[in-house]
């Protein structure tokens, strides 16, 4: 293997791909890209089962974006199966339509309602909170406590190990409270799969790149930073790790997946339960904010349009973060953001380094975020190396 080259890019996610490509493709220069797992795509790998599903390995990954840009970039590898992800919540023994919408305080009231008396009597359920400083607080200034406790108090407990109150508004405030019928569970203008799977899109997004990048999979960064020459370093791996947890750990929660496959036999039962041919569970998702040690189930092939007998679910299960798991999320809490702005702080001092997507900027970015993050890096790029 050719030892020099322009860019050693760590990780081959979303991030260390595209400006792998970008580089090669737009600036002519090379790059090694290595990844500790034996595949490319990071999170967003999928891959076919032995029942025959497309599934994704590490949780379900829902496309969507506002950005024109970003989907133009992307379209050059893949061709899209369009879809707009539906959930359901279940507890107290029923599917509740979720995000909370008008037909889920219809399913609380019992009886048919209109826009206008839903916001009337979210007006009577809402906590006067005039800058909602956390979770707990941006959801019950908007639902009151009745819908918080029946759908966010409990799930966050599990998801993150942490009372609502402790974490930062943004973790709950992701998920839209509508007061019409919109049942989308996200609410951007493009919402789609690559129709042949992330994986085969991001192998096309390589043999676009050509011979100028390098892959090098189960490969740790600290195995090959110092016997690999090169000009630039894009580093997308946790920022504490890159340092060696000088300042301490940054705290993360980690994931647990447990996949079941079922036949068409097996399908045809469960047919008879929510008349939904095809498919293990009446949704794409459902979420279990009280009841049961998993957080959610998930049946992706509800949402890739995939035409195949067998079915496939993913219970998830959160666990802390340690030896053995993966670092999922960042926990956005006080003491996180400050220890995380003392590592950014080393960071910019950092010569000749990129720090680029989730882990290296300590957020929880969507993946059109972090396309467009790694087109923005690769402008920066440019701006000091030149465009050839």
């Amino acid at each position: 293997m050719d030892s020099d080259f322009d860019f050693l890019i760590v990780g081959a996610g979303f991030s260390g791909l595209v400006l792998a490509e970008r580089l090669s493709t737009q600036l002519g220069r090379s790059s090694l890209v290595v990844e500790k797992r034996d595949h490319i795509g990071g999170n967003a790998y999928d891959y076919c089962d032995s029942a025959g599903v497309r599934v994704h390995k590490y949780g379900p990954h829902y496309f969507r974006t506002n950005s024109d840009r970003v989907v133009q970039y992307l379209s050059q590898f893949t061709e899209w199966h369009s879809i707009e992800y539906e959930l359901r919540s279940f507890t107290e023994g029923k599917f509740w339509h979720f995000p909370i919408n008008l037909n889920t305080f219809e399913q609380l009231v019992g009886r048919s309602s209109t826009t206008g008396e839903f916001e009337k009597w979210l007006k009577d359920q809402r906590v006067p909170i005039e800058n909602p400083q956390n979770s707990e607080e941006v959801i019950t200034s908007q639902v009151g406590w009745d819908l918080y406790r029946r759908f966010y108090e409990g799930y966050t407990l599990k998801q993150w190990r942490r009372h609502p109150r402790e974490l930062a508004s943004s973790v709950c405030g992701r998920v839209p409270i509508r007061t019409n019928r919109d049942d989308r569970y996200l609410s951007e203008a493009f919402q789609a799969l690559p129709s042949d799977g992330y994986t085969n899109m991001f192998h096309r997004l390589l043999e676009a790149a050509g011979e100028k990048v390098t892959i090098q999979l189960n490969t740790n960064f600290e195995e090959i930073r110092n016997s690999v020459s090169f000009r630039h370093l894009i580093y997308t791996g946790p920022i504490d790790a890159y340092f060696e947890h000088s300042l301490g750990e940054l705290p993360y929660r980690s994931l647990r997946f447990e996949f079941e496959s079922f036949s068409a036999d097996q399908l045809v039962e469960r047919e008879r339960e929510h008349g939904k041919p095809g498919f293990w569970q009446p949704f794409l998702q459902v979420n279990y904010p009280n009841d049961h040690d998993f957080t959610r189930i998930v049946e992706i092939k509800h949402a890739t349009g995939q035409e195949c007998e067998n079915s496939t679910i993913v219970r998830e299960y959160p666990e802390n973060f340690g030896p053995g798991t993966e670092p999922y999320y960042p926990i956005p809490t006080k003491s996180s953001e400050e220890l995380y702005r003392r590592y950014r702080q080393l960071a910019s001092a950092e010569e000749n380094v990129s720090f680029v997507g989730r882990l290296a900027r300590y957020r929880y970015y969507n993946m059109d975020q972090v396309v467009a993050m790694a087109l923005k890096e690769l402008e920066k790029i440019v701006e000091r190396y030149g465009s050839a």
